[in-house]
């Protein structure tokens, strides 16, 4: 496919103006300035088409602007818009019904809803230390979980999310990931990564800086985000699971991500058969509407009035947003992205054996990570290579989003069909054949 000639005029006009007036905190990647959408199809304001393999971040679970949400937000805006979280309304009632009906756990499940994912995460913080009287919290290297005070705390994938920002919040403690592509470890006899961080966690955390019986909770991404859509070893999930049931601590699983049927489950936590006690999420759960809930077992939900509130909790157009993804997701899209992930995951993996620069590809559902390395045999990291790809594919009309140092994930809307899939991977390895070329 010819590369087009990008930004266009508008968008070039847009970006200056953009330039002038909004935070520069902003990470902008490549120049795209967005008209409209419909499906797994953006356009931008020069008319330009594109295939969506980002979805916003995993937010547009259902496409762009799918119609049953669209009308959903219509008919709720004519009613009202705003009620304060003083008050009740049904969407919002039916909605927290349904999210106690898919939680993973068993027991009955109370929900807080936010308006973000940070927001989600920092309200399962302050749950964890009211619950449990505690106060120190475990993360892990790579974790995100948002740029509010708590959570970029927790947040461990890239030091300028903290540069500038210290002190952060006191009590959190990080340990390595288990990455089985780049174990940070040493590994015993007969270990895998996950064994050794747990052993980590015991032999060095627990026994000689943090005592157990402090930590209110550890917070966790099942398959890490921003740290390169990383799978942890089948064993390591039910294994923290059993040490936090041992020490009394709360599994916070961070699902803001993973979450809401695009691993082809409600939750990627569900493909370790691991119960967490608190689940955080946001992104894909209103197709785009800002918003977020944090779902916690019942028995731990013993703040009282007034302890945690916010005044946009409950807005009725997230609400009706949310009801519609959830249904949709549930009738079609998540075993659709059962089915096409596994489609992708095989077509990733036959263009790695033909491409050298292709370290490793890995992931679940219609979340899959392609690690780029400059040497196989040393898994040097690509991160060069990496963003050449992103911009050689944007050129050529495909958009994607890098993640870790050097990874590219593949998070379309989970309405994706195979054909749609092969129609990205065909640009995508056009732009990574271009790019192995340029060095």
């Amino acid at each position: 496919m010819e590369p087009r000639n990008l930004p266009g005029p508008n968008a070039s006009s847009l970006i200056e103006r953009d330039h002038k007036v909004v935070s520069p905190s902003y990470p902008r990647g490549y120049p795209f300035v967005m008209d409209h959408g419909k499906g797994v199809y953006v356009w931008d304001v020069d008319g330009n088409k594109f295939l969506d393999f980002a979805a916003g971040i995993a937010v547009n679970s259902t496409g762009h602007s799918h119609p049953a949400v669209v009308k959903a937000i219509q008919e709720q805006a004519e009613k009202f818009i705003h009620i304060s979280s003083d008050f009740y309304h049904p969407k919002w009632i039916e909605l927290s019904e349904y999210l106690n009906r898919i939680a993973p756990f068993e027991e009955d499940a109370v929900i807080f809803v936010t308006n973000s994912g940070t927001e989600s995460v920092e309200s399962a913080l302050k749950l964890a230390r009211y619950h449990t009287g505690r106060t120190q919290f475990i993360g892990f290297l790579g974790g995100f979980h948002g740029r509010t005070h708590g959570s970029v705390t927790l947040t461990a994938s890239k030091p300028h999310y903290h540069r500038g920002f210290y002190p952060l919040m006191n009590g959190v403690t990080h340990i390595p990931y288990p990455d089985p592509y780049r174990p940070v470890l040493n590994m015993l006899p007969g270990e895998d990564t996950g064994d050794a961080v747990i052993r980590y966690l015991e032999e060095n955390i627990f026994a000689h800086l943090v005592p157990p019986q402090d930590v209110a909770g550890i917070i966790i991404e099942p398959i890490q985000g921003e740290g390169g859509y990383v799978v942890p070893p089948a064993n390591f999930l039910p294994r923290l699971r059993e040490m936090c049931t041992r020490h009394g601590i709360l599994l916070i699983a961070d699902e803001v991500q993973s979450g809401v049927g695009r691993t082809g489950k409600w939750w990627a936590i569900e493909n370790f058969g691991v119960e967490p006690d608190i689940v955080t999420t946001a992104k894909g759960i209103a197709s785009g509407v800002p918003f977020g809930a944090m779902i916690a077992r019942k028995s731990i939900t013993t703040w009282k009035k007034g302890a945690h509130g916010n005044t946009f909790g409950g807005n009725p157009l997230a609400c009706v947003a949310a009801l519609e993804t959830l249904k949709l997701v549930e009738n079609e899209f998540m075993g659709n992205a059962g089915r096409v992930g596994s489609y992708c995951l095989q077509k990733l993996s036959e263009m790695q054996s033909r491409h050298p620069s292709i370290g490793v590809v890995r992931g679940i559902g219609l979340m899959i990570g392609i690690e780029f390395v400059n040497n196989r045999e040393t898994r040097e990291p690509g991160e060069k290579l990496r963003d050449k790809v992103v911009d050689l594919a944007f050129e050529r009309g495909l958009l994607t989003l890098g993640c870790g140092t050097s990874t590219i994930r593949v998070s379309p809307p989970l309405c994706i069909t195979a054909e749609e899939i092969d129609e990205g991977l065909a640009i995508f390895e056009e732009a990574v054949t271009l790019a192995e070329k340029a060095g």
